[in-house]
């Protein structure tokens, strides 16, 4: 019988980063993978460097059949195919699960499969970079928020945020999760969209005044999406100064994005968006289920986002002509 404390679907760079830790800290897990990711880590294990020094065996399993219950489920891959990973997963007793991955959809994908009972919602302010080494490099490690879907912040939600907390990844339990999500996404949109195009580390292009005038807009565009659904932002969920970016003058806002890119510069100077990662990989954008998601979200609320419309068309154009 084939059952962990925590079961990580996709040992990519914060996958490998979170079951390293566990494993290091003692707790049972397993690893679902596939093709050469799988072949590596069964040889070669889990090797994880920068913040930290991290060498460990795991169990992997590449048949999701052969998986009978988990006492936590962590989604760790990238966006696309997600539904039918989760699908291959409904035989699975899952007592949690939660999404570190980008976008809007992960928690509705994870209820439809589990029940909205064993889903909680999840933002991870951390980040590694897969290496053609198969070693993980840790680059950033602030928090990694757990909470309820219904808003509140649950003993179930502190113990494994302690766990995780415990073994070495900052996190914390929250309340209004939904807000801490979507306040990442907001932030999370123009990243993304600049990492892509500019193709520089994070602090280069928050640093210019250009992409930082570009970066404004965009996420005062996604803010109006924001508040079209109904969620208020918080700023404590936003990978950037979201109350100055969003309110005042653009002078000022603008300058606000200029120095978070200094503080990148100072604390996390090698810091590469994961869709940037991706793209120099050859492997695929998130873009339908986070960007496209996102446009049509706002075309059905009847709500004019021209600069987060065109930067879906460009990445995604950018996806397509990359090499298959």
């Amino acid at each position: 019988m084939k059952q962990a404390e925590f079961v990580i679907l996709g040992p990519g760079a914060l996958g490998s980063i979170l079951a390293a830790h566990l494993v290091n800290a003692g707790h049972s897990v397993i690893v679902l993978a596939r093709g050469q990711r799988a072949r590596h880590i069964e040889q070669h294990g889990l090797r994880v460097k920068g913040l930290v020094d991290i060498a460990v065996p795991v169990t992997v399993l590449t048949d999701p059949s052969g998986l009978d219950a988990a006492g936590c489920l962590i989604v760790a891959t990238k966006t696309p195919g997600t539904r039918a990973a989760l699908e291959s997963l409904r035989h699975v007793a899952v007592d949690a699960a939660f999404s570190v991955q980008n976008g809007l959809q992960k928690n509705e994908l994870l209820a439809a499969v589990f029940g909205a009972d064993r889903a909680l919602g999840a933002l991870a302010n951390t980040s590694g970079e897969l290496l053609a080494t198969g070693e993980v490099l840790f680059t950033r490690n602030v928090n990694l928020l757990l909470g309820e879907l219904d808003g509140r912040c649950s003993a179930r939600a502190q113990a494994l945020a302690a766990t995780l907390d415990a073994a070495g990844v900052r996190s914390s339990a929250v309340t209004d999760i939904l807000s801490w999500e979507w306040s990442k996404f907001v932030a999370w949109l123009p990243l993304m969209s600049l990492a892509v195009t500019t193709r520089l580390a994070t602090w280069r292009y928050l640093s210019d005044p250009g992409s930082a005038c570009v970066l404004v807009r965009m996420a005062r565009e996604a803010a109006l999406l924001a508040s079209a659904s109904g969620v208020a932002l918080t700023e404590q969920g936003a990978i950037l100064p979201l109350q100055a970016i969003l309110s005042g003058a653009q002078p000022q806002a603008i300058d606000a994005v200029r120095r978070a890119g200094a503080e990148f510069a100072a604390s996390a100077p090698g810091h590469r968006m994961s869709a940037l990662q991706d793209l120099e990989a050859g492997r695929a954008l998130e873009v339908e289920e986070t960007f496209g998601d996102a446009v049509r979200r706002a075309q059905s609320l009847g709500l004019s986002v021209p600069l987060l419309e065109a930067f879906y068309h460009l990445v995604a154009a950018i996806d397509r002509a990359r090499p298959h």
